[in-house]
């Protein structure tokens, strides 16, 4: 796998499909609202494309992202937060998402609100 900077990818037992379900079971129970979820898979097979499975979860917090913007409105073009799931070549199964670290450092945000952004520990205990 890759290195992308600032970009945490966890490998998953789980198919695309159920993986994603439980990130979303996962990230509601924790308060978070889904504002969407696109089977990318499907999209471009409508568009006459062919992918492997890949799906994005977009969500958020509306008081913690509050919190983030107020104190750099320049973060909110990374707001929502992002994760996707999908399968590569060799049917691995993959979870990506953007460290809490990255961003907290991009938008020079102070470090109590890093807490708010590190899915990490979240990803890691589930999967």
């Amino acid at each position: 796998m890759e290195n992308y900077d600032g970009v945490i990818i966890r490998p998953t037992d789980y198919s695309v499909e159920d993986a994603t379900n439980r990130l979303v079971i996962l990230l509601q129970n924790k308060g978070a609202t889904i504002y969407a979820r696109i089977n990318q898979q499907t999209e471009s097979y409508n568009a006459g494309q062919k992918i492997l499975p890949l799906e994005f979860i977009l969500f958020g917090n509306p008081h913690g992202g509050s919190q983030i913007m107020a104190e750099n409105p320049v973060a909110a073009l990374d707001l929502p937060l992002k994760i996707i799931v999908w399968e590569d070549s060799s049917h691995k199964r993959w979870i990506a998402y953007n460290a809490g670290w990255y961003f907290q450092k991009r938008y020079s945000l102070s470090p109590q609100l890093e807490t708010l952004l590190n899915l990490d520990k979240l990803i890691v205990d589930e999967f």
